[in-house]
């Protein structure tokens, strides 16, 4: 497993996620360490996934201008693109690293019992079990999760910046940290 310290954070809307990824952009964090997932309404069954780690995903969704903007806009740097519907949950799309823990977890038979592959992703980066199935409730809910990873002072960083945005939620994982600070 690839632990990592982050903090994760939930949005009820897109445009408040793409509210915060603007403000962690203009902050000056690296784009590189920045995940989101967000729910797509797309209800074709049939397709299982489809990731990209070099070309930009050409699948848009319903939610286009939003996705356009991560994956070929200014936030064009935020590494890899999927689109997967994980049972349980349904279509979801999303880019940056968490593409790559989703597909290791996956390639690597690291699903843990009752979760989905993202919550096998984020359980592999060392994100707690019960912090893991309520980020996937509030997926199936509709919700947008942006994930930042780094070092424990780019996470805290993130974190102040994240807890002033409209998140409903901000939860920091701390792997470098003290046992007692987490």
């Amino acid at each position: 497993m690839l632990k990592t310290n982050s903090v994760v954070a939930l949005f009820n809307q897109h445009t408040q996620a793409e509210e915060a990824v603007k403000q962690l952009q203009q902050d000056g964090l690296d784009m590189k360490k920045l995940s989101i997932v967000g729910k797509d309404y797309h209800k074709d069954e049939d397709v299982m996934g489809y990731y990209s780690t070099g070309d930009r995903m050409k699948y848009w969704g319903k939610s286009g201008a939003f996705w356009g903007g991560l994956w070929g806009g200014m936030w064009g740097m935020l590494f890899g693109s999927a689109f997967f519907v994980i049972p349980g949950i349904g279509p979801l799309l999303m880019a940056g690293p968490i593409v790559a823990w989703i597909v290791g977890a996956l390639e690597g038979a690291i699903v843990v019992g009752g979760m989905s592959a993202v919550g096998a992703g984020l359980y592999s980066i060392g994100i707690p079990e019960e912090s893991v199935l309520q980020y996937e409730t509030s997926l199936k809910a509709g919700k947008f999760m942006l994930v930042f990873h780094g070092t424990p002072d780019e996470v805290t960083r993130a974190k102040e910046i994240l807890s002033d945005s409209a998140a409903s939620d901000t939860q920091m994982h701390m792997i470098d940290a003290p046992v007692g600070a987490r």
